[in-house]
């Protein structure tokens, strides 16, 4: 079989606590990526002296951490476990969503996931660098595309903002390091399969570093002061794939097999028993 996925399936993750039934590709779920013949080479770099963060044939293999604090189910990926600051009413939301082993869960619905989890969902991702702007383009999350804009222009006030998925991305160079400022985000993601909420004040400050040829660490600082009480950051490390390339699959929104037949099943909170 020429495509490296086998076929789609709805990936039983289990959490403690918590079930999350969602569709992503087998082989991003349950293969592990090839361990490493010897030490890998330096970061290649454009003619310009920037790192080149994968402008060549391959893809950045992303694969998922279904709770990205790390302190629920698969996180070895992770820099580490993140003590998550939320309010109460973000608690209580994130534990509705638990409850109901996110059944709402927008990406399961072919939402885009937003920011960060568009690095937290598995599918290979390209990364193309252009003299005034950065293009990522994403196999899966609705077969996302995203641009960064590298030009020097500031932010849309916020009282100007068109809200959307993914925000708009304005970066610049800290040496080696891109540098994400991430504002304007709509209110329909979730940070994390596990159901990490926030609201249109968002704030990400995203951090991609090409470590050597073969892993680029991303690191995301989320504030929105609507939901935590202080900011927080996660990070994990993606391997390189060269060779591959990036396959059409299509995820539509309200699309019938997760919308009509109703197979997005999850669980209902239990009605509190009267005293």
């Amino acid at each position: 079989m020429n495509n490296r996925f086998a076929g789609l399936i709805a990936a039983v993750v289990m959490l403690p606590g918590m079930l999350s039934l969602a569709p992503v590709p087998a082989a991003a779920q349950l293969r592990e990526p090839p361990p490493l013949k010897g030490p890998s080479p330096p970061t290649p770099r454009l003619a310009d002296g920037h790192p080149d963060l994968g402008n060549g044939k391959g893809v950045w293999d992303v694969q998922i951490a279904n709770d990205m604090s790390g302190t629920r189910g698969n996180s070895k990926q992770l820099d580490g476990k993140v003590d998550v600051p939320m309010l109460p009413a973000a608690k209580a939301i994130f534990d509705q969503r638990v409850a109901t082993i996110s059944k709402d869960d927008p990406e399961g619905y072919c939402l885009p996931p937003g920011i960060p989890r568009l690095m937290n969902t598995p599918f290979p991702m390209q990364m193309f660098q252009l003299p005034d702007r950065i293009m990522q383009f994403y196999e899966g999350g609705a077969h996302s595309w995203r641009i960064i804009y590298m030009d020097g222009r500031k932010h849309t006030p916020p009282d100007q903002w068109n809200p959307t998925y993914l925000g708009e991305g304005i970066g610049h160079w800290e040496g080696d390091t891109l540098v994400v400022d991430v504002t304007g985000f709509n209110t329909n993601t979730w940070l994390d399969a596990a159901g990490h909420p926030h609201g249109e004040k968002m704030h990400v400050i995203e951090r991609y570093n090409r470590l050597d040829l073969d892993h680029l660490h991303y690191q995301a600082t989320i504030e929105d002061p609507d939901f935590y009480t202080k900011p927080w950051t996660v990070g994990w490390t993606i391997r390189w794939q060269p060779g591959w390339e990036l396959y059409e699959y299509i995820c539509q929104e309200n699309n019938k097999d997760v919308v009509i037949e109703n197979h997005m099943v999850g669980a209902t909170v239990p009605d509190k028993k009267k005293p």
